[in-house]
Protein backbone atom coordinates (compact mmCIF):
# COMPACT_ATOMS: atom_id res chain seq x y z
CA UNK A 1 0.00 0.00 0.00
CA UNK A 2 1.21 3.76 -1.12
CA UNK A 3 1.20 6.75 1.26
CA UNK A 4 0.19 8.57 -2.03
CA UNK A 5 -2.67 7.71 -4.22
CA UNK A 6 -4.32 8.82 -7.51
CA UNK A 7 -6.96 11.41 -6.71
CA UNK A 8 -5.42 12.80 -3.15
CA UNK A 9 -5.21 16.07 -2.58
CA UNK A 10 -0.80 17.09 -2.08
CA UNK A 11 1.07 19.91 -1.18
CA UNK A 12 4.36 20.41 -3.15
CA UNK A 13 7.08 21.16 -0.01
CA UNK A 14 10.05 21.98 -2.02
CA UNK A 15 11.16 23.08 -5.83
CA UNK A 16 9.81 26.07 -7.97
CA UNK A 17 6.56 25.20 -7.33
CA UNK A 18 6.75 25.20 -3.30
CA UNK A 19 3.69 25.50 -1.30
CA UNK A 20 0.97 24.90 -3.89
CA UNK A 21 -1.63 22.44 -3.96
CA UNK A 22 -2.70 19.93 -6.71
CA UNK A 23 -4.13 16.84 -7.59
CA UNK A 24 -2.53 13.69 -8.43
CA UNK A 25 -3.22 12.10 -11.61
CA UNK A 26 -0.41 9.31 -11.90
CA UNK A 27 1.51 7.22 -9.72
CA UNK A 28 4.14 6.07 -11.27
CA UNK A 29 6.85 2.93 -10.90
CA UNK A 30 9.65 5.03 -10.28
CA UNK A 31 8.33 7.00 -6.86
CA UNK A 32 7.44 9.58 -8.95
CA UNK A 33 3.81 11.56 -9.22
CA UNK A 34 1.90 13.87 -11.64
CA UNK A 35 0.24 17.06 -10.26
CA UNK A 36 -2.52 18.71 -11.63
CA UNK A 37 -1.58 22.20 -12.98
CA UNK A 38 2.01 21.50 -11.12
CA UNK A 39 5.78 21.30 -12.35
CA UNK A 40 4.80 23.01 -16.02
CA UNK A 41 7.36 22.99 -18.38
CA UNK A 42 7.15 24.48 -22.61
CA UNK A 43 7.22 21.13 -24.56
CA UNK A 44 8.38 21.91 -28.49
CA UNK A 45 6.28 19.59 -30.40
CA UNK A 46 6.70 19.07 -34.27
CA UNK A 47 4.03 18.98 -36.51
CA UNK A 48 2.88 15.83 -37.91
CA UNK A 49 0.34 15.40 -40.52
CA UNK A 50 -0.25 11.87 -40.90
CA UNK A 51 -1.14 11.31 -36.87
CA UNK A 52 -2.78 14.76 -36.72
CA UNK A 53 -0.55 16.39 -34.56
CA UNK A 54 -0.32 20.27 -34.52
CA UNK A 55 3.27 22.00 -34.50
CA UNK A 56 3.65 24.70 -32.10
CA UNK A 57 5.06 24.95 -27.97
CA UNK A 58 2.72 22.92 -25.68
CA UNK A 59 2.63 23.60 -22.07
CA UNK A 60 2.23 20.35 -19.45
CA UNK A 61 2.81 18.89 -16.57
CA UNK A 62 5.94 16.99 -15.69
CA UNK A 63 6.52 14.01 -12.81
CA UNK A 64 7.59 15.36 -9.45
CA UNK A 65 9.51 12.67 -7.32
CA UNK A 66 7.01 11.50 -4.55
CA UNK A 67 9.45 12.78 -1.91
CA UNK A 68 8.82 16.22 -2.85
CA UNK A 69 4.97 15.99 -2.14
CA UNK A 70 3.19 15.51 1.13
CA UNK A 71 -0.49 14.74 1.35
CA UNK A 72 -3.06 17.77 2.50
CA UNK A 73 -4.86 17.31 5.50
CA UNK A 74 -8.38 19.15 5.21
CA UNK A 75 -8.78 19.60 9.19
CA UNK A 76 -5.78 21.72 9.66
CA UNK A 77 -5.52 22.50 6.07
CA UNK A 78 -1.70 21.55 5.94
CA UNK A 79 0.48 19.11 4.54
CA UNK A 80 1.06 15.99 7.01
CA UNK A 81 2.65 12.88 7.55
CA UNK A 82 0.64 9.75 6.98
CA UNK A 83 1.12 6.53 8.77
CA UNK A 84 -0.82 3.38 8.69
CA UNK A 85 -2.98 1.33 10.99
CA UNK A 86 -5.43 -1.83 11.14
CA UNK A 87 -9.12 -1.16 12.15
CA UNK A 88 -11.00 -4.05 14.24
CA UNK A 89 -12.67 -5.56 10.85
CA UNK A 90 -9.39 -5.57 10.01
CA UNK A 91 -8.68 -3.48 7.12
CA UNK A 92 -5.12 -1.23 6.46
CA UNK A 93 -5.73 2.44 6.07
CA UNK A 94 -3.71 5.76 6.15
CA UNK A 95 -4.28 7.96 8.80
CA UNK A 96 -2.80 11.52 9.45
CA UNK A 97 0.25 11.30 12.38
CA UNK A 98 -0.92 14.47 13.58
CA UNK A 99 -4.62 13.74 15.02
CA UNK A 100 -4.82 10.37 14.21
CA UNK A 101 -7.68 10.58 11.26
CA UNK A 102 -8.08 8.39 8.85
CA UNK A 103 -7.82 9.33 5.37
CA UNK A 104 -9.96 6.96 3.65
CA UNK A 105 -13.21 5.25 5.28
Amino acid sequence: MKRLRKGDQVVVISGKDKDRQGTILTVMADDRVLVESINMVKKHTKANPMQGVEGGIVEKEMPLHISNVMLLNPVTNKADRVGFKALEDGRKVRYFKSNGEVVDV
